[in-house]
């Protein structure tokens, strides 16, 4: 029988350590947690992948928990209180941001930034949220087809009330984040 454990017990993880993958077989996930082992290949299949949705679909819903594609490109919960780090790092505009950025990818980041906010799907939407030029949060489309919202950091922040936020340095937030998770595969340093 496996012990699974609550949304307060992985809130409660996520606010200590500030950051959880979605699923990782090594790092800590809320996949891991929920299933009470670390899961090696998609979640979908392990027995408790009811548990695992369910708890996934609270955290996404808590107004203290971003989802952002920030550990080898996955799905990472962030904590509010490491907010404004993430948020120094993707206003930052560093290199490894914009080097070699895909001519569609420049585009659309072109008209989320004039915009503030669009809805998209496909390729060119995931190359910037890997590389955290914008926020991107999935919703079900009228059809009930999966969209994507991409929505400038600047825009994401006057929502989340970070508009006037002290910011930390974008190389002290970097190291912040690398403390919680050392070894992680960060989109920083993969392209460094």
């Amino acid at each position: 029988m496996l012990e699974t454990v609550d949304m307060h017990d992985c809130l409660a993880r996520l606010k200590n350590d500030g950051l959880l993958l979605k699923s990782d077989p090594r790092l800590p996930s809320v996949a891991g947690l929920v299933a009470g082992e670390a899961i090696r290949g998609s979640w979908w299949a392990h027995p408790a992948a009811h548990a695992i949705f369910q708890e996934l679909q609270r955290l996404a819903a808590h107004p203290d928990v971003l989802m952002v594609k920030l550990v080898a490109g996955k799905d990472t919960l962030v904590h509010r209180r490491l907010w404004p780090e993430l948020l120094a790092i993707a206003l930052a505009g560093e290199p490894w941001q914009l080097r070699g950025l895909p001519a569609a990818s420049r585009l659309l980041y072109e008209k989320v930034r004039k915009t503030g906010a669009l809805d998209t799907t496909g390729a060119a939407a995931k190359v910037l949220e890997s590389r955290l030029l914008v926020h991107g949060e999935q919703f079900h489309s009228e059809t009930g087809s999966h969209n994507k919202r991409l929505e400038s950091w600047t825009v994401w922040a006057e929502r989340a009330g970070l508009a006037d936020a002290e910011l930390p340095s974008a190389p002290e937030a970097k190291r912040t984040l690398e403390a919680i998770l050392p070894g992680a595969k960060w989109p920083w340093l993969k392209a460094a």
